[in-house]
């Protein structure tokens, strides 16, 4: 079983290179599942709309997750009810729209995939404490008995809590990614117990940048320059950045995980 996890695609170039390269991608590695993070994908790299979202399940995602900016465009509020393929996180207020976890079937109903989305509490937006909300979720999807694989997408700010979050689900699920900072970070592993790791899998984006957005508006707005506009995304080739795991059929947890790093200016 392979699961395919892609970073947050950031605006318009992300976009561009999931629908030019996400098939390619699949069809190379054999592909069964694939899980993207959508939470950048509009066009000024804040939210997600309904157009976008079915755009990127029309070009091979099976689910979409996403982080802080879900929100960003009111209109996700409606459809995220009626889409259960796109997550927000699990452990935003009460009552709030859409669901943080669920699970679905592979190609061919084949097996049966838990996604579990989570943001950090640590410089983000106020939700409820994530260790108390991944507990309970760890009490209701288990690995081998309700679901086949499970993975969590760990939307957060600093690398401690997200360490923390992965030794947390260490061999209870198939896999632990951090989304959120842009960048990919060099530990991609699988822990002890047999869950693949990586504390952020970077972006979907132009890293000709800073964090996606337009390098030199960015340097004005730390200069306080008067001249700074509102961020917007870099408009250059993007590079599809996340991770691969092969996982094992008869446990559920990781074999292998591989760094995807593809096209654009950032080389593996």
């Amino acid at each position: 079983m392979k699961i395919l996890i892609l970073g947050d695609i950031m605006g318009p170039p992300g976009r561009k290179a999931i629908k030019k390269n996400l098939s390619i991608i699949k069809k190379e590695n054999s592909i069964d599942f694939t899980i993207i993070n959508g939470e950048n994908a509009a066009d000024d790299g804040r939210g997600i709309t309904k157009v976008i979202a079915e755009e990127l399940f029309s070009n091979g995602a099976d689910v979409i997750t996403s982080g802080n900016h879900i929100w960003d465009k009111k209109e996700t509020t409606d459809y995220i009810n009626f889409e259960n393929r796109l997550l927000r996180p699990a452990n935003l207020a009460e009552g709030s729209p859409g669901n943080g976890y669920g699970i679905y079937f592979t190609k061919n109903d084949k097996f049966k995939i838990g996604v579990i989305n989570l943001m950090g509490n640590v410089f983000m937006k106020k939700t409820d404490d994530v260790f108390e909300v991944a507990k309970r979720i760890k009490r209701k999807i288990i690995l081998k008995k309700n679901v086949d694989f499970i993975i969590v997408d760990f939307h957060g700010e600093i690398t401690s809590e997200k360490m923390a979050i992965g030794h947390f689900f260490d061999g209870v699920t198939t896999g632990v990614v951090g989304t959120h900072t842009h960048v990919p970070t060099a530990d991609t592993r699988i822990l002890k117990k047999g869950t693949a790791y990586q504390t952020d899998i970077g972006m979907c984006g132009d890293y000709d940048s800073v964090i996606g957005m337009n390098k030199e508006n960015s340097i004005k707005k730390f200069l306080k320059d008067k001249d700074a506009i509102t961020h917007f995304p870099a408009e250059g080739e993007a590079t599809l950045s996340g991770i691969i795991i092969d996982a094992d059929h008869d446990t559920g947890l990781a074999k292998k995980i591989t760094r995807l790093i593809y096209g654009g200016s950032l080389t593996k």
